[in-house]
């Protein structure tokens, strides 16, 4: 038996090993982390952030900007692109310049927010035990210590004030009182256009002095990303014109997301790759896009409040039995629920905005329906999925 095992494990091994390099050549090439040496088709963008950053090379403070874009519109690759070769340019011209990156969705709390941006400076800062203002006390010493200019990018930024408030925002936008030898400068990035709005008006005038708003790209565009991508990711003749245009037509229908179009061409190749076939097809691409939704709604289901869970679970019984469901159908359902487990419902009202909340994460499609006398309701459905996303809010809400 345990010859077996072994021989089924050696098979398994020395197929991956056979498979390893036939497709890929450089796989790194196409995640999103990746930086190229040239971004098709963000020339203007690029342009327009250097020009403003430029002047870090001078000691002198840039204007901080806040970039908008939907994701997948390269907002987070021109940024670092520019900030990586202006370092590079800082060397030649003596200048002390240094940038932090932060994704406050990742980093997702005050104190190691801060703590990493003072950490871009060198500082040893502990992952836990030292109050937010001493963080950032010593970041402000440490500036004044170094007196250079200092580029401090927060990413997915919308994120992080509807969690946390814009407190530290506030004190990032005025730290330049505070300090005498060095500056610092603030990069904002964010999917949500409407961002400003709730933001501190104080903040508001601070972080947009400059917007730089990146549109969508095209079928075309992603085609030519993608193409310069795959010339270094993929062995020659392993994949074709044909199957490159594909994905970027597939991206194309989705707001132009070069992300997305980026990984359904590595999840294909690794899908060939695992079926040990010689090349890349459109079949191997179709099967990615499946692969790569089911995962994205594994991610948002396991992220969801537990009411909204339960507003989800409710809203599937309907639909499954009667094609859709409506606002008061859900909340009686949901209401069911909730005390069947042992918690107070929410109002009526907050069950409508999770609904809300539910559409824009695509996982239901929610329409305002006039039903004359009856007055106007949501009707609810759930598209082709409704068997993934039940699967995983059984996972999850089994936990």
């Amino acid at each position: 038996m345990n010859t077996v095992a072994y021989d089924i494990l050696d098979e398994i091994i020395e197929r991956k090993l056979k498979s390893r390099h036939r497709i890929f050549a450089d796989k790194e090439k196409l995640h999103p982390d990746y930086i190229p040496d040239y971004l098709p088709h963000r020339e203007e963008q690029i342009k327009r952030v250097a020009s403003i950053l430029v002047s870090a090379l001078e000691g002198v403070r840039p204007s901080n900007i806040l970039i908008y874009g939907l994701t997948g519109t390269g907002k987070t690759a021109v940024t670092l692109y520019v900030l990586k070769r202006l370092g590079k340019k800082a060397i030649d011209f003596d200048a002390r310049f240094k940038y932090a990156y932060v994704n406050t969705r990742k980093t997702d709390t005050t104190y190691r927010v801060l703590a990493d941006i003072a950490r871009s400076l060198g500082l040893r800062i502990p992952y836990t035990g030292l109050a937010i203002a001493e963080v950032y006390r010593r970041y402000v010493e440490a500036l004044e210590n170094w007196g250079g200019v200092h580029i401090v990018v927060l990413d997915e930024i919308d994120y992080y004030v509807r969690k946390h408030g814009d407190d530290l925002l506030y004190k990032l936008t005025r730290i330049n009182e505070e300090l005498e030898h060095s500056k610092v400068s603030l990069i904002g990035i964010t999917n949500d256009i409407n961002f400003v709005e709730n933001l501190d008006p104080r903040v508001r005038s601070s972080l947009g002095e400059e917007e730089i708003v990146f549109p969508p790209y095209n079928a075309e565009q992603l085609y030519d990303i993608l193409m310069e991508r795959a010339k270094q990711a993929f062995n020659p003749n392993t994949i074709s014109n044909e199957v490159i245009r594909y994905c970027a037509a597939l991206a194309a229908r989705e707001h132009g997301d070069a992300r997305r179009a980026l990984d359904l061409l590595r999840v294909a190749g690794e899908i060939a790759e695992r079926e040990m076939a010689e090349k890349v097809t459109v079949k191997h691409v179709k099967k990615a896009a499946m692969e790569i939704e089911y995962g994205r709604i594994q991610q948002v289901v396991s992220t969801l409040p537990l009411h909204a869970k339960l507003v989800l679970k409710a809203i599937i019984v309907l639909v499954r039995k009667h094609g859709h469901a409506t606002t008061g159908e859900t909340y009686n359902y949901y209401r069911e629920f909730a005390r069947s487990i042992g918690l107070e419902p929410l109002t009526q009202r907050r069950v409508s905005e999770l609904i809300n909340e539910l559409d824009m994460l695509g996982l239901v499609n929610a329409v305002v329906v006039n039903r004359g006398r009856y007055g106007k309701t949501k009707m609810i459905r759930v598209g082709d999925l409704i068997d993934v996303i039940d699967d995983a809010l059984e996972r999850f809400m089994g936990e």
